[in-house]
C-alpha cells in the first residue's frame, strides 16, 4: 500500500474519543470498521424507506378488481327487458318477445352494419369545434374543415361532440377505458411503455367473439392490448415521440385501399403524429398546423370514398364513421393529468345511411352557433365512458361485462335504423309515431344497459376485496328498483292491442317513455358518479403501516444525525452553544412550510414557485444577517439575482424548442419574411449554449489540473470531457441546420454522437470505480484527504454531467452554469459565516443546516426550471430518444430517468462533498483531517432528512386527500415522483459514500 493510501486511512476517526499517533494491524481494522459505521446508516435508511414506500404503495395504488366474467348472447334470457306480448289475451303474458322480428339479434337490434373508427391521438376539442365557439381564434383552429362542414351541412346525420375523458389521460388508460367501458386505474400509468393484454371483457373481444371482423392499423398499443382479436393488423412502433410521420404514413398506406374491401366489419385507424408534434413542439407550432392540415386532406378522401359507396346496395350503405381523440393535450403538448385541456377531446360521428327521421327532436340544441355561412352548427356532449356500450348497442353485440357507461342518446339518434319500429307489423307510422318508435328502441337499450350495469355492480360488491360503500349501494339499488319496477307499467301505457294480434304504439306514449328514459338515466348516472368518487380500493392497513414506518425512519434519521454530531464533538470538542439556534429554527420552519403546502392542490401546482420563494427568502435572511455583522459579500447579491432568473424560468417555462432543434424558430421567421434581418441574432442564439458549454469544460479542466492526482486519471477525465463537449457541439449545430452537411454526417450527429457521449460517461464512471478499488487507490489519492475527496467528486460529476447535458438539450449548459454559480454562492456564504476571527472554530452542521437546505431548494427549483413537473405529462419523453430511433423499455427508461432526475437529484447529491470541503478547508490547521468525513456524513444525513420529511408529508397528504377529485390527476402523481425521488436520493447517498469515504 502506498504512502498516500496509508495517510488517508490514518485519517479515519474511531467512534470512541481520542487521538491517534500510530497504528497496529488491529488499529487499522478498527479504523476501517469506523468507516463502515458511518456508511451503514445510509443503507439502513434506504431499506426502511423502500419498505415504507412499498407498503404504502400496495395500500394506496391498488387497481380495481378486474372480474373474469364475460357477457354472452345467451344472457339475454336473464334480462328483464324482453317483454312478452299476448297472442289471444289483453293481459301481458305469453311467449312473444318484443323484438321477435329480428332473428339475428343478440342483446339489442343491430343498427349499423360497418363501423369505421379513426383515432387522432391527442385531439384537442378546439381542433375540431369551430372557432366561433371560443372567445379568441387561435392559429390551430378551423383546420379540420371537412368535419365542420359535414356537421353543418348534414346536421341530421353528422355531429361534433365534446368528448370527456377520465384521468389519467395517457393513451394506454384511455384505450383501455374506451374498450372496457370502465374507469382507468392509476397504476396502469406505469405500463404505458409496455401495455399488457387486457384480460377483462371488452368491446374488441365482443366483436371478435360475435363474428365481427376487425381490421386495425396504426399505433401498436392496440396489438399489445388485444394480441389475438384482430383479423388483420398493421401496427407501427409508437414510442419515438420525435418521429411524426412513420405511424401516420403506415396508416395512410393501408386506409384508403381497405375502405374498398369487404373483408372487415370494424376498421380502426390510429394516427399518432399530432400527439408527437405536441410533445416536441407544442400546440402553437408549425408542425402541429401541418399535421392538422394533413389530417384534413386525409379525412376528405376518406369521406369521399365512404359516400361514393353509401348508395343502396353499396358497401357502406349503413356504415357509421367515427373520428375521435383518445385524450386532449395542454398548450405544451403534454397529457396524463386531469386538467380541462387534457380531458376534453372530440368525437365526430357521421351516419352514411339516408334518413328522413326527425332527429332534431331528440338532439340537444343548447350548444349551437351560426357558422360563417349562416348555417347552424351544434356541439353535443359525450362521456368516453359511454363509448364501449354505445358501439356495442349499435352493432348488436353483448355489452362488455364491466362497462358502467350509458348508451349515448344523441349518437344513437343519428342512426336511421334506430327510428324504425322493432315490432313486427305492416302499420305505417307518421313522424310522431316514428319518434315514439325511436324512444321505444332507446328505452329498450337503456333497460338492457341498466340491467348489465346492475349485475356487474352486484357481482363486484360480492367478489372484490373491499367493494362499494353499503349506503351508496342501497341508493343505486333503490334507483334501479324504481326504474325497473315501472317497466311493465310503461309497456302497458305505451302499447295497445287489436284483435289479440295487432300491436301498436298508443298516442301520447312519448311522455311515458321519456319518464322511463329519465329513470334509467338517473340510475346509470348515479353508478358512474359512485365509481368516480369511490372506485379505487384503499387498503388502509397497509397504508397505515407504510406511513408509520416512514415516520419512524425520520426519527431514526434524527438519531443518526445526533449520534454523528456527538462523535464529531467527542473526537474534536469545539466550543459553542448547544442550544437551538435561530438558523436551525428557520430551517425547520422552511422545511415545514414546503412540506405542509403539499396538502393543497393549488400549492402542488405552484410547487416550483414555492421552492423559489423559500430559496429567495433564505438568501434575504443571509443578506440581513450579513448587515448585522457589517460584512456584506458580493455572493449575497449574486445569489438573489440567480434566484430571480430561476423564478422567471419557472414562471415562463422552458420552451419545447430547447429539447430539440430550434430550426423551427428560424423557419417561423422565414415564413414571415424577416429571416434575413434576424439571421445573425438567431445564429448567435444557436451558438450561445455551445459557448457556455465550453466555458464549463474549461472550468472543469482548471479544477482537475489544480489537484495533485494521477496524470493518467487527469488525462482520461480531461479527454473524456473535451470529446463529449465536441460531440455535443456537433450534435446541436447539425441538428439546428445552421450549416449544410451530408446526410451521413447529420445521421452521425443525430444518432451516434449522443451514444458516444453516453459511452464516455459510463467509461469514466467505470475508470473511477476501478481506480478506487484495492491497492489502486494510489492512482487517485492526493497529498491530503480533502483534495482526494475533491478529485473523486469531480470525477463523479464528470461521468454524469455529459449525459445529463445532452438530454437537457440547449438549456443544459445554462442550467449547469446556474447550479455552479448557486452552489458557489452557498459555499462561499457558509464559509464567510463560519469564520470567527478570534477563535476560528466551527459550530458543526447540526447548529446551522442552512446551506444544506439551500442546496436542496436549489435542486428543487432546477427541476421545475428545466420544464419538469410532478405529473406524467411533465415527463419529457423526447429526451429518451436522443440518440435512438426505436423504443426499448430498458434504454429509454434509463434515459428518461436521468433526464427527469438529473439536475434535481443526481448532480446535487453527488456534489454535496464540495459544501463539506469548503467548510473543512477553513479549519484545516486546527481540525484533524478525519473530521472531514464526519462532516460529509452530517451533510448526507441532513440532505436525506429534508427529502424524507417532504416525502412523508406527501404521503400524509395523499392519505387525507384519497377521495379528492384530483387524487389521480394531481396528488397521486406527486406521491409517485416524491417517492421515487426519495429512493433515488437514498441510493445516490449510498453510492456516494462508497466512492467518497
Amino acid at each position: 500500500m502506498g504512502e498516500g493510501s496509508k495517510h488517508c486511512l490514518d485519517e479515519w476517526p474511531v467512534l470512541t474519543a481520542g487521538h491517534h499517533d500510530s497504528f497496529s494491524s488491529s488499529d487499522i481494522k478498527a479504523k476501517a470498521a469506523s468507516k463502515w459505521d458511518l456508511i451503514r446508516p445510509f443503507f439502513l435508511i434506504l431499506t426502511l424507506h423502500s419498505l415504507a414506500i412499498y407498503l404504502f404503495t400496495r395500500g394506496f395504488l391498488l387497481t380495481r378488481t378486474e372480474l373474469s366474467s364475460f357477457s354472452h348472447c345467451s344472457d339475454q334470457f336473464e334480462s328483464p327487458c324482453s317483454i312478452h306480448f299476448p297472442i289471444n289475451d289483453s293481459s301481458f303474458s305469453g311467449d312473444r318477445p318484443l323484438n321477435a322480428s329480428d332473428n339475428s339479434q343478440c342483446w339489442t337490434r343491430p343498427a349499423v352494419d360497418r363501423l369505421v373508427i379513426i383515432v387522432l391521438d391527442a385531439l384537442r376539442f378546439d381542433f375540431v369545434a369551430p372557432s366561433i365557439f371560443f372567445e379568441e381564434k387561435k392559429p390551430w383552429m378551423d383546420k379540420l374543415e371537412v368535419l365542420q362542414k359535414l356537421a353543418s351541412d348534414e346536421a341530421m346525420k353528422a355531429r361534433i361532440f365534446k368528448a370527456i375523458a377520465d384521468p389519467p389521460t395517457t393513451s394506454l388508460q384511455r384505450l383501455k377505458g374506451l374498450t372496457t367501458g370502465g374507469l382507468p386505474t392509476f397504476i396502469d400509468v406505469g405500463n404505458s411503455f409496455g401495455a399488457p393484454a387486457i384480460v377483462e371483457d371488452n368491446l374488441i373481444f365482443q366483436l371478435a367473439n360475435n363474428g365481427k371482423r376487425v381490421l386495425m392499423m396504426g399505433d401498436d398499443t392496440w396489438v399489445q392490448l388485444f394480441p389475438h382479436h384482430f383479423n388483420e393488423s398493421y401496427p407501427y412502433p409508437s414510442f419515438n415521440v420525435k418521429d411524426l410521420d412513420t405511424v401516420d404514413d403506415g396508416v395512410i398506406k393501408h386506409l384508403l385501399p381497405s375502405l374498398l374491401n369487404d373483408n372487415w366489419d370494424v376498421l380502426i385507424a390510429h394516427f399518432l403524429g399530432m400527439d408527437h408534434a405536441g410533445h416536441i413542439y407544442g400546440v402553437d407550432s408549425t408542425p402541429m398546423i401541418q399535421k392538422l392540415e394533413q389530417y384534413n386532406t386525409i379525412l376528405e378522401e376518406v369521406v369521399e370514398v365512404l359516400k361514393n359507396q353509401s348508395g343502396p346496395g353499396g358497401l357502406h350503405e349503413n356504415t357509421l364513421f367515427i373520428v375521435m381523440g383518445d385524450h386532449g393535450q395542454t398548450l405544451n403538448g403534454d397529457h396524463g393529468g386531469g386538467t380541462a385541456e387534457e380531458v376534453e377531446t372530440s368525437l365526430f360521428a357521421l351516419s352514411l345511411s339516408n334518413s328522413s327521421a326527425p332527429v332534431a327532436s331528440v338532439l340537444d340544441n343548447n350548444y349551437c352557433h351560426l357558422d360563417l355561412d349562416g348555417n347552424k352548427i351544434c356541439i353535443g356532449t359525450f362521456q368516453q365512458l359511454d363509448f364501449s356500450v354505445t358501439m356495442a348497442s349499435l352493432l348488436g353485440i353483448p355489452f362488455p361485462f364491466g362497462s358502467i357507461g350509458r348508451v349515448n342518446l344523441e349518437l344513437y339518434a343519428l342512426i336511421r335504423r334506430t327510428w324504425e319500429t322493432c315490432i313486427k307489423g305492416d302499420e305505417k307510422f307518421g313522424s310522431h309515431s316514428q319518434l315514439e318508435s325511436w324512444m321505444l328502441n332507446y328505452v329498450n337499450n337503456l333497460c338492457v344497459n341498466s340491467w348489465q350495469v346492475k349485475r356487474y355492480i352486484d357481482l363486484y360488491s360480492i367478489t372484490s376485496v373491499i367493494g362499494l360503500p353499503a349506503e351508496d349501494l342501497r341508493y343505486i339499488n333503490s334507483l334501479y328498483s324504481q326504474a325497473q319496477g315501472s317497466w311493465l307499467d310503461i309497456m302497458k301505457l305505451a302499447f295497445s292491442f287489436e284483435n289479440g294480434t295487432h300491436i301498436s304504439i298508443k298516442d301520447g306514449a312519448a311522455s311515458v317513455l321519456q319518464r322511463q328514459i329519465d329513470a334509467y338515466s338517473r340510475f346509470l348516472e348515479a353508478v358512474a358518479e359512485l365509481a368516480r368518487s369511490a372506485w379505487t380500493e384503499f387498503n388502509l392497513t397497509l397504508m397505515g403501516f407504510g406511513l408509520s414506518m416512514m415516520l419512524t425512519s425520520i426519527f431514526i434519521h434524527l438519531f443518526f444525525i445526533g449520534r454523528v454530531n456527538a462523535i464529531s464533538k467527542s473526537y474534536y470538542p469545539f466550543p459553542g452553544s448547544s442550544t437551538v439556534s435561530f438558523t436551525l429554527i428557520t430551517v425547520i420552519a422552511f422545511v415545514a412550510i414546503r412540506a405542509v403546502s403539499f396538502l393543497s392542490n393549488s400549492y402542488i401546482l405552484a410547487e416550483g414557485r414555492v421552492a423559489s420563494f423559500l430559496l429567495g427568502t433564505s438568501g434575504i435572511l443571509n443578506l440581513w444577517l450579513s448587515f448585522d455583522t457589517g460584512e456584506v459579500a458580493a455572493e449575497n447579491y449574486l445569489f438573489l439575482v440567480l434566484n430571480i432568473l430561476i423564478r422567471f424560468g419557472i414562471e415562463s417555462g422552458m420552451s419545447k424548442e430547447t429539447l430539440g432543434s430550434s430550426f423551427s424558430i428560424v423557419r417561423s421567421f422565414a415564413s414571415n419574411g424577416i429571416e434575413k434581418g434576424w439571421s445573425l441574432l438567431i445564429s448567435l442564439l444557436e451558438l450561445l449554449p455551445i459557448v457556455v458549454l465550453w466555458i464549463l469544460v474549461i472550468f472543469l479542466y482548471i479544477i482537475t489540473f489544480r489537484k495533485s492526482t494521477s496524470k493518467i486519471l487527469k488525462l482520461f477525465f480531461t479527454m473524456g470531457n473535451i470529446l463529449s463537449c465536441m460531440l455535443m457541439s456537433v450534435h446541436w449545430i447539425l441538428e439546428s441546420n445552421m450549416i449544410a452537411a451530408s446526410a451521413e454526417l447529420v445521421n452521425f450527429a443525430k444518432i451516434f454522437a449522443p451514444r458516444i457521449i453516453y459511452s464516455i460517461g459510463l467509461l469514466l464512471f467505470v475508470i473511477l470505480a476501478f481506480s478506487l478499488t484495492g491497492n489502486k487507490k494510489d492512482m487517485i489519492l492526493a497529498s491530503n484527504p480533502t483534495e482526494a475527496l475533491a478529485i473523486v467528486a469531480t470525477g463523479m460529476l464528470s461521468a454524469w454531467s455529459s449525459t445529463i447535458l445532452v438530454l437537457l438539450g440547449r438549456q443544459g449548459p445554462y442550467v449547469a452554469l446556474i447550479f455552479i454559480l448557486g452552489a458557489w454562492c452557498i459555499t462561499r456564504l457558509k464559509r464567510a459565516a463560519e469564520v470567527d476571527d478570534e477563535s476560528a472554530t466551527a459550530t458543526g452542521f447540526i447548529a446551522d443546516p442552512t446551506p444544506v437546505l439551500q442546496w436542496s431548494l436549489l435542486a428543487g427549483c432546477l427541476f421545475f426550471y428545466t420544464g419538469h413537473w410532478c405529473s406524467f405529462d411533465g415527463l419529457r419523453y423526447a429526451a429518451a430518444f436522443i440518440g435512438f430511433e426505436h423504443f426499448n423499455i430498458v434504454q429509454q427508461g434509463i434515459l428518461l430517468t436521468i433526464d427527469t432526475f438529473g439536475v434535481s437529484h443526481i448532480i446535487p447529491v453527488l456534489s454535496l462533498p464540495f459544501l463539506v470541503i469548503s467548510k473543512h478547508q477553513i479549519y484545516k490547521k486546527k481540525q484533524p483531517a478525519g473530521l472531514l468525513f464526519i462532516y460529509l456524513t452530517q451533510a448526507f444525513l441532513m440532505y436525506g432528512l429534508i427529502t424524507a420529511v417532504t416525502t412523508a408529508l406527501t404521503i400524509i397528504c395523499v392519505t387525507i386527500q384519497r377521495r379528492h377529485l384530483m387524487v389521480w390527476g394531481l396528488f397521486a402523481p406527486k406521491y409517485v415522483f416524491d417517492a421515487l425521488g426519495l429512493l433515488l436520493t437514498d441510493a445516490l447517498i449510498c453510492v456516494g459514500s462508497l466512492f467518497y469515504y
